[in-house]
């Protein structure tokens, strides 16, 4: 009987492993694309709550892919891997602080339109992602990371909107550095949270159980 129940559960965490494979696997699809997209956009725009919002969309990419190349893996490496992740978003919210400062000593404010339309897509596609992760996001430390990015998108992807009204009413390109700022600021805190918990699970993580690589 015994023998029984240990297949079950055995089985019941394989199905699970591939539902959050199948998920992680369309959002850093998502992910992706909309980094590219926005990335350029940023660029052309002039925007730096574009350009930090679209580093955010690579850094999750990244993220998902970590993500994917633990599941199958020990506590040990989900949490080495939500450590990664946590450094990913330090260095992601210093590039920004640095981008945002440049700007405000340049001056030219951003194009609103674009900014608005941008951050209407990145939102569209975040809100999808942020739905097939959200029944995901308190299976392990691994997920729980993932979630927490996700939902840092859709708080990015709000503020973006938000400047590019602000931007269009002043004509100024401090609504725009502000919210790159605030934008970097959500990175540097997320990291914090995400390198404490990674460290916490790696202090008191067992023997790690044999590898499954499939």
């Amino acid at each position: 009987m015994s023998g029984r129940c240990c297949d079950a559960d055995e089985g019941a965490l394989v199905a699970l492993r591939d539902r959050q494979r199948t998920v992680l696997w369309i959002v850093l699809g998502i992910n992706a694309v909309l980094f590219v997209v926005e990335f350029g956009v940023g660029w052309w725009a002039r925007s730096t709550a574009l350009l930090a919002d679209s580093l955010d969309m690579l850094g999750d990419a990244f993220v998902y892919a970590f993500s994917l190349w633990v599941l199958h893996r020990g506590t040990r490496w989900r949490a080495r891997a939500a450590l990664s992740k946590g450094v990913v978003q330090l260095v992601f919210g210093l590039v920004v602080l640095c981008q945002a400062t440049w700007r405000a000593v340049d001056g030219t404010p951003p194009v609103a339109d674009a900014m608005a339309l941008m951050g209407l897509v990145a939102l569209a596609g975040n809100a999808w992602a942020f739905a097939l992760l959200w029944r995901h996001r308190s299976d392990d430390i691994n997920m729980t990371s993932t979630w927490l990015c996700s939902r840092n998108d859709l708080i990015a992807n709000t503020a973006v909107l938000v400047a590019a009204a602000a931007v269009w009413q002043l004509d100024s390109v401090w609504p725009d550095v502000i919210v790159g700022v605030s934008i970097a600021m959500l990175f540097l805190h997320t990291a914090r949270d995400v390198i404490r918990d990674a460290r916490t699970e790696l202090a008191g993580a067992d023997e790690e159980p044999t590898q499954v690589t499939t």
